[in-house]
């Protein structure tokens, strides 16, 4: 984890291209009051509006691009953004080959993506909680990305039904993710289901959760992301390594934590080409 720009926000230590630039926000450094404090980018949590309005435009000031704020629904949409698109569409990522526009994710607990590529044509960023993770059928938020590109590269091989980057092809550039703070493993507390709907479809995500007492399981968030984007064929991955540094339930003053505090504001993380 590296710590720049305003106010101590996380800069991804990955290898993005010159032309690529990513942030990833902290609570801190805005106007919200308690218990939004303070860098609130969330309008729907209850925060004054104002405050939030206040707290986007801080936030888009230091990007020196326009980030898009979705609205997430824990769903598997993938939304294409240009110069026009408005705030509050419907989708849990969005794509974009355009400088200037922000690919942007909210979080307080779930876990965000960053993509580009080694050439950093396009840029993307994707909202993965457990249930956008897990999808349907092995297909999640982070696949129905990654497939929003197989149209620029008719020749992508593809394994069962997950799209499959070779990373040894000569043919198109390699993709990069970086994965951001969200709950640990000590933390992540979930019942069977949770469990059911990710070794079901892969077993190899079975090393991913530890039994509790209680029946139910800690799952680790951030380490079912690393395996399907691997399973993807995606080498490239920097980030979140699911250490307590990362987790947003235990480092308060950092991090937004819905799982933590209950009424909670949201922080972002955003990628763009300049």
């Amino acid at each position: 984890m590296r710590e720049g720009g305003r106010d101590g926000w996380l800069v991804p230590d990955w290898p993005a291209p010159a032309g690529v630039r990513a942030v990833c926000s902290t609570r801190t450094g805005g106007v919200s009051s308690a218990p939004y404090a303070s860098l609130n980018l969330g309008d729907h949590v209850g925060d004054d509006p104002a405050h939030v309005a206040a707290n986007r435009a801080i936030f888009q000031q230091s990007l020196q691009a326009r980030p898009v704020f979705l609205q997430q629904v824990h769903g598997t949409q993938v939304l294409q953004l240009d110069a026009a698109t408005p705030d509050a569409c419907v989708a849990d990522a969005c794509i974009t080959s355009v400088s200037g526009v922000a690919c942007t994710v909210m979080v307080a607990d779930c876990l965000p993506v960053l993509l580009t590529t080694t050439t950093g044509d396009w840029v993307a960023a994707a909202h993965a909680g457990w249930r956008g993770l897990a999808g349907s059928g092995g297909v999640g938020v982070l696949e129905k990305t990654l497939r929003e590109k197989r149209g620029r590269y008719p020749f992508l091989k593809k394994k069962g039904s997950v799209p499959f980057f070779p990373s040894f092809s000569p043919f198109f550039p390699e993709v990069i993710a970086w994965l951001g703070p969200c709950i640990g493993p000590q933390a992540f507390e979930v019942g069977a289901e949770v469990r059911t709907a990710f070794v079901a479809a892969d077993g190899q995500a079975a090393p991913c959760f530890t039994a509790l007492a209680s029946g139910k399981w800690l799952a680790d968030l951030a380490g079912l992301a690393r395996q399907r984007l691997r399973a993807a064929g995606i080498r490239q991955i920097y980030g979140n390594d699911s250490s307590p540094l990362w987790c947003t339930v235990a480092n308060a003053t950092t991090f937004f934590s819905h799982r933590r505090d209950g009424v909670s504001g949201r922080f972002a993380a955003s990628v763009w080409k300049m």
